[in-house]
């Protein structure tokens, strides 16, 4: 088939080059989000797929909205088969949903209809998912409710972040959209409606959500960590400004603290929750690079009686 793979950002990679590889399909051109300002100087800067489909010697388009009739012309012209996404970041209006003859084809980071939405993966290890996976859905026009192609599972380890989670779902998912796009093309795949039941939602998490409540139970304080990383990042508030903490462990036998307070040994730091402590590992201050905890608490002298949290 004639393929114009639609993708954003780095987890989109895997996927675009499984599909460049495949001898059974052409990736005929890559539709992408417009570049972005990054980094201290604001420069702008091409998506990770803008970046790999240039290499590869892929058309790009970046249409500022997919909506834009001279994209639109642009996708009629190049009369794709299919048009596999992953991770786009933008809706696509019904005009451009009606061009390819196989439709769009996205491959989502849940068993759905479990975490529909923005953030599946986060979402997912907030929740304590023992298991998750990916799913190929044809895209219509509601959120991620598609009739499914295919679907493949994974375990979430007791330490995984949302970024270790979602960088294995990468991987094994491109594999699963190559071979939907196989299936597709040989007839031998037919989308399956989703369950009415099952449902849950997975929106984009917002700062506040990565704000760390002391009173809650250790595991879910963990959880919060964990799911938060690498974005937006769990934080809490220490001497009125905000500290980041990147990552924790549970310590059970630990319960003679209160929720947020902190006990500062020479070589750990440990905090009270809801249940028992929790040991921070790494931290980052406002203003300065991630470092270990014992380190920060040996730089701002924690005194007696100190807590994380409050305003």
């Amino acid at each position: 088939m004639r393929l114009v793979f639609a993708g954003t950002p780095e987890v989109a990679v895997p996927a675009l080059d499984a599909l460049i590889a495949s001898e059974r399909h052409e990736v005929v051109a890559v539709v992408t989000r417009p570049d972005a300002p990054a980094g201290r100087g604001r420069r702008m800067v091409a998506s990770p797929v803008a970046e790999r489909a240039e290499e590869a010697g892929i058309e790009v388009l970046k249409p500022a909205r997919p909506r834009d009739e001279d994209f639109l012309a642009r996708l009629r012209e190049i009369d794709p088969d299919c048009c596999p996404v992953v991770a786009y970041g933008a809706l696509l209006p019904r005009p451009a949903l009606e061009i390819p003859r196989h439709g769009w084809v996205n491959l989502h980071f849940s068993l759905l209809p479990a975490w529909r939405g923005a953030a599946p993966v986060q979402h997912a290890v907030l929740a304590g998912d023992e298991v998750t996976g990916a799913a190929t859905f044809q895209i219509e026009e509601g959120l991620d409710s598609g009739p499914v192609y295919g679907v493949i599972t994974e375990q979430v380890r007791p330490t995984d972040t949302s970024g270790d989670l979602l960088t294995r779902l990468a991987f094994a998912g491109a594999g699963l959209l190559a071979a939907t796009m196989d299936g597709i093309e040989d007839g031998s795949l037919k989308p399956v409606p989703q369950p009415a039941d099952g449902i849950s939602l997975a929106p984009k998490l917002t700062v506040e959500d990565a704000r760390l409540d002391w009173s809650a139970p250790a595991l879910r304080v963990d959880r919060v960590v964990r799911g938060c990383a690498p974005a937006p990042g769990a934080w809490t508030q220490f001497r009125g400004e905000r500290l980041k903490v990147m990552q924790v462990t549970l310590d059970h036998d630990r319960t003679d603290l209160t929720p947020g307070q902190i006990a500062a040994g020479k070589n750990s730091v440990h905090v009270g929750t809801g249940s028992h402590a929790v040991e921070l590992l790494w931290v980052q201050p406002q203003g300065k690079k991630p470092m270990k905890a014992a380190d920060w608490a040996r730089g701002v002298r924690i005194a007696a009686g100190e807590r994380l949290g409050g305003a």
